[in-house]
C-alpha cells in the first residue's frame, strides 16, 4: 500500500482516546508509539516526521526532539504537558499546544467529589452496606464538610473552579501559589506548609514538573495534622508519595483522596488497602463530553498549523 504523500506524518507518543486515533488516521499518516520500541523504524521514519501527537502523561524529551529533524509542532491532548520538554521546542521554533478550559469543569467536579467522599466516607459506606455489616451496628461517624476550611494548591482555572464550588458549601478558602494574586479576595499563605496548617482540607490543583516535585511532603503533612484532608487531583509527582504512605500508616493525618499517583497505573499496597483513602484511576476528565472536547481541540491544533492559520491554544513561550 502506498503512502499518501499528501498527509503529513505525525508521531503519537501515547495511547491516545479511540475516537481521537480514529480522526488522526483519517488525516494523517500516523506512527503510533514506534520510538519507544523500535530504534530502527523511528530512525528510519524520524526525517518524515511533521508533528507529536501527545497527551498529558507523554514523555517528549530533547533527545526525541532533537531526533525528529522535521517536526513542526506537538499537540498535547491534555492540560498538563510538564512530560514535554517546552524549552528544547521552543528553542528550534516548535510550538507545543495544549488543551485548557475545556476540562476545567470535570476536574473541579472530581476534585470536590473526592473531597465528600474520603470526609463522608462514602466509598467506605457503600462497601459497608454491602457487606451487610450494617446489621451489626451503625457506619462510624464521619466529618461535615459545610462550614470546613479549604485550603488550594494551586489557583488556577482549575482552582478557581473549585474554590467556587467550595463556596457553595460554606467553606472558608485559603490558597497557596508562587505570587500572591491580586485579583482574588481568598486569604493567601506564602507555601503549601503554612496553608497546610490552617485548613481541614488540603487541595492539590498545581502543575506538575520539576518546579512542583514533592511539593507536599513530610512537612506539609506534618502541618495538615491528624484531623487533616489531603485531596490530590494535580499530578502522582506533586506529593511524596513514600511521606504520605508514612503519613497514613501513622495516622499523621486523617485520610487522602487521590485520583493522581507517582508511577502510575501502579499504586502502592499500602495505599489500596488502608481504610481512610479514597482511590480514583487518574480520571478528573474522564467524561464524554469533556474527552470529546478535549479531541476537538487537539485535533484543531494540529489542522490549524498544517493549514497555516493561528495555533488554537498555544502554550507560552
Amino acid at each position: 500500500m502506498e503512502k499518501d504523500l499528501s498527509k503529513p506524518e505525525i508521531l503519537v507518543v501515547a495511547n491516545l482516546w479511540p475516537p481521537y486515533m480514529d480522526a488522526l488516521r483519517a488525516t494523517f499518516v500516523v506512527h503510533d508509539r514506534v520510538h519507544v520500541n523500535d530504534a530502527e523504524r523511528i530512525a528510519a521514519i524520524a526525517p518524515q516526521i511533521r508533528g507529536i501527537a501527545a497527551n498529558g502523561e507523554s514523555k517528549v524529551p530533547a533527545e526525541l526532539i532533537k531526533q525528529l529533524a522535521a517536526l513542526e509542532v506537538i499537540s498535547v491532548f491534555g492540560v498538563g504537558y510538564d512530560g514535554v520538554d517546552v524549552g528544547a521546542a521552543h528553542a528550534r521554533g516548535i510550538p507545543v499546544t495544549n488543551t485548557p478550559d475545556v476540562l476545567t469543569d470535570d476536574v473541579a467536579d472530581l476534585g470536590m467529589a473526592l473531597l465528600l467522599s474520603i470526609a463522608r466516607r462514602i466509598p467506605q459506606a457503600d462497601k459497608f452496606v454491602r457487606a451487610n455489616s450494617w446489621v451489626k451496628g451503625p457506619l462510624p461517624l464521619t466529618r461535615k464538610v459545610s462550614g470546613a476550611r479549604l485550603g488550594l494548591v494551586g489557583l488556577g482555572r482549575i482552582g478557581q473552579a473549585i474554590a467556587s464550588r467550595a463556596e457553595g458549601f460554606g467553606m472558608s478558602v485559603a490558597y497557596t501559589t508562587r505570587h500572591k494574586k491580586s485579583e482574588s479576595s481568598y486569604t493567601y499563605y506564602p507555601n503549601a506548609q503554612a496553608l497546610a496548617r490552617e485548613v481541614d482540607f488540603l487541595l492539590v490543583i498545581t502543575p506538575g514538573g520539576a518546579g512542583t516535585r514533592g511539593l507536599i511532603n513530610a512537612d506539609v503533612l506534618s502541618a495538615l495534622g491528624p484531623e487533616g484532608f489531603l485531596i490530590n487531583v494535580a499530578r502522582g509527582s506533586v506529593v511524596d508519595q513514600s511521606a504520605l504512605v508514612h503519613a497514613m500508616q501513622h495516622n499523621l493525618i486523617a485520610g487522602a483522596a487521590l485520583d493522581v499517583f507517582e508511577d502510575e497505573p501502579n499504586v502502592p499496597e499500602a495505599l489500596r488497602l488502608h481504610e481512610n483513602v479514597v482511590l480514583t484511576p487518574h480520571m478528573a476528565s474522564g467524561t464524554w463530553e469533556t474527552r470529546r472536547a478535549m479531541a476537538d481541540l487537539a485535533f484543531g491544533n494540529l489542522q490549524a498549523h498544517f493549514s497555516g492559520l493561528p495555533l488554537l491554544t498555544p502554550v507560552a513561550k
